[in-house]
């Protein structure tokens, strides 16, 4: 594999693991939000869509959200998972691609003695 297409994948491995794991800490700093901010009991709000009835246990504490606020922060808390896994799937696939690039210590010292002998 050339250089430049090596260093091409190395830079997308380390954008997704960092935008990924960027993610991942936006998503503990809501729900830790949530945790101070949310009703810890069933709310009733103007309209149905409003209403806080959909559990979630942080840090072993209850509290009730909306449906959407629900959605939302699964769909961030997935999203940044499946952006991590993609950048360490690209991070083992560069290791593989730059080891496969590296002479073998053992083969460098035969190189070394057979052109010592010519």
């Amino acid at each position: 594999m050339k250089a430049a297409r090596l260093a091409t994948l190395k830079f997308f491995a380390l954008l997704f693991l960092l935008f990924g794991l960027a993610g991942l800490i936006a998503s503990a700093a809501i729900s830790t939000h949530y945790l101070v901010v949310m009703p810890r009991a069933p709310a009733p709000g103007p309209t149905p869509d409003e209403y806080r009835s959909v559990p979630r246990s942080i840090h072993g504490v209850t509290i009730y959200q909306t449906a959407q606020e629900d959605r939302l922060l699964r769909t961030w808390e997935y999203s940044s998972v499946g952006i991590f896994l993609v950048g360490v799937v690209l991070s083992v696939i560069y290791l593989e691609k730059w080891g496969s690039m590296q002479v073998p210590a053992g083969e460098e010292e035969e190189r070394e003695l057979a052109e010592g002998l010519r």
